[in-house]
């Protein structure tokens, strides 16, 4: 088994997809966490000796991978989580781009500094985008809970990491009428591993 070195601030974020696959996969690995966020300067140390300047970054015995989908992705094959064929392991990373891209508009809101703005955004995103992202990705689980075949992929985890990252500042059941989506999210919490991570993991604000 490789050695895994697990590098991100001290939060959840773009990281947790990761952990949560170390978990459900039962990989050991160092989770190190920089303090101080982005602006401290523990990251503007390490920040240059990131390949982009990012995190986060994973250490493979010696070598470093970094942005989150590519190190998820790594290990959604290594435990066997990527999709079964070639069209299963596409449509996992058609549903993680998906989120991806919605995500992005979830971090614009996160960064703005302006905060009746912020207010104004968060209003349009819980009743105007939020269900329509939702209602999307409804239709693309299956009536089991799953986005790719009928067993847990990172499609699913992904998933579930995101909706998590949507409550820590977002208030509200965004889930509730979504059959097919709650049942994603109770797989993969019902996995040992996650189950047990999410008992234990520190606590953050994001």
């Amino acid at each position: 088994m490789p050695s895994y070195k697990l590098t991100y601030f001290d939060a959840r974020g773009r990281a947790e997809p990761v952990r949560l696959l170390c978990a459900a996969g039962g990989i050991e690995y160092e989770d190190v966490r920089v303090g101080g966020g982005m602006e401290g300067e523990q990251w503007a140390e390490l920040k240059p000796k990131t390949p982009m300047g990012q995190l986060p970054i994973l250490e493979v015995d010696g070598t470093i991978i970094c942005q989150g989908k590519a190190i998820s992705r790594l290990l959604a094959k290594e435990v066997g989580m990527a999709g079964k064929t070639n069209l299963d392991q596409a449509r996992a990373d058609m549903i993680c781009d998906g989120v991806d891209d919605f995500g992005m508009k979830l971090v614009s809101i996160f960064m703005d500094k302006d905060e009746k703005k912020k207010e104004e955004m968060k209003k349009e995103m819980t009743e105007k985008t939020l269900p329509s992202f939702f209602d999307l990705f409804e239709k693309l689980a299956s009536a089991e809970g799953y986005f790719v075949g009928n067993s847990l992929t990172w499609a699913d985890i992904n998933f579930f990491a995101f909706v998590g990252f949507i409550s820590t500042f977002m208030q509200g059941d965004h889930l509730q009428g979504y059959v097919n989506l709650n049942k994603v999210m109770g797989n993969v919490s019902a996995n040992p591993g996650i189950a047990k991570w999410l008992k234990e993991r520190p606590v953050t604000q994001f």
